[in-house]
């Protein structure tokens, strides 16, 4: 195994994928039954996007352990959102301009945000990607949102397009890249010279959107940890 992965989880997963920790760690997640050797390639040909993806964590300030408590500020939509813990709130979690959270709902907060995030982002992606696959004529199967901690996005080869709960926290300018970046997969599978002519061509500005996901994706977090 090449020194660059610090540990290896293997599980009933399909797919290799590559996180890199708050810490700096390199875990790689790959499937049951995939030789080690092939394991390796691939953590080999991504050596330069996990060299440059911890430079920038650990030259970032580090993302703080939530507390879930009243001044503490959420990314939506690129911005930070206050909290505010209130005592007279029937519904557990709110947005009213600023996160509402019932202080009985405190020790749930953090199942309570991701479920509001996820909700979210079924709602605005959904939206995002009616809109932009009408514009542009992309024929798709399903949208699905995860819990991908390392994936933007994806698209199978069945056309479905698969987008983290993360990706709500992002800008709207932001999502539209990830959104168009799927849908192009749907024509050309690689990430080809062709690939990239394709997105500029449909949105000539997505090397703003790429770039801002590299240097604040790693804190489009809640936990700080993930």
């Amino acid at each position: 195994m090449p020194n660059v992965a610090d540990q290896i989880i293997r599980s009933r997963r399909k797919t290799i994928a590559i996180l890199i920790r708050q810490d700096g760690k390199v875990i790689v997640r790959a499937p049951l039954l995939l030789p080690q050797r092939l394991i390796n390639a691939f953590i080999e040909s991504k050596i330069a996007w996990i060299n440059d993806k911890k430079s920038l964590i650990l030259k970032s300030p580090p993302v703080p352990t939530r507390q879930f408590v009243s001044g503490e500020k959420f990314w939506l939509f690129g911005e930070l959102i206050p909290l505010r813990v209130v005592d007279d709130q029937k519904t557990a979690l709110i947005f009213k301009e600023e996160f509402h959270l019932s202080s009985k709902s405190q020790g749930q907060a953090s199942i309570l945000f991701q479920n509001w995030y996820r909700a979210k982002a079924r709602t605005v992606i959904t939206q995002r990607v009616e809109l932009l696959a009408n514009r542009y004529g992309f024929k798709y199967g399903r949208i699905r949102i995860s819990s991908a901690r390392n994936r933007w996005g994806s698209c199978s080869s069945l056309g479905t397009l698969s987008f983290t709960w993360r990706l709500v926290m992002a800008p709207l300018e932001v999502i539209d890249y990830v959104v168009i970046h799927e849908l192009v997969h749907l024509k050309i599978k690689n990430h080809s010279a062709a690939f990239w002519l394709e997105v500029g061509r449909l949105m000539p500005d997505y090397r703003l959107h790429k770039e801002w996901l590299r240097r604040n994706g790693h804190s489009l977090t809640l936990t700080g940890n993930e």
